[in-house]
């Protein structure tokens, strides 16, 4: 097998972590504006607490997102996406390209 034709380790990771499921809807979410929890959950309404709670905690380990805490009365957390994260809005908008070109359309 060539090395033209071997998986990229680096590759396989990146499509492994932004292609989990909610993964996507929550950067897509983000690329435009920073969000409290309620919000994300408002603008993602089949995820459930625990699966967003989840998918934040793997973003923020990566990097990707960042957990702001508020010090108001009464407290509040923020999450926007790092540097990291924000270079995805290219591959986010090609994807989303991509979805209204093939999968807007009915098969045939």
């Amino acid at each position: 097998m060539s090395d033209a034709t071997r998986l990229c380790p680096h590759f396989h990771r990146a499509v492994e972590l932004i292609g989990r499921r909610w993964t996507g809807a929550i950067v897509f979410v983000l690329l435009n504006q920073r969000c409290r929890f309620a919000g994300l959950r408002a603008a993602i309404p089949e995820i459930t607490d625990r699966m967003l709670s989840e998918r934040l905690r793997e973003l923020e380990a990566e990097g990707i997102v960042e957990r702001s805490v508020i010090p108001d009365t009464p407290v509040r957390v923020e999450y926007a996406l790092t540097d990291k994260g924000r270079a995805l809005a290219a591959a986010v908008d090609a994807l989303g390209t991509w979805a209204h070109d093939w999968l807007a359309k009915a098969p045939g």
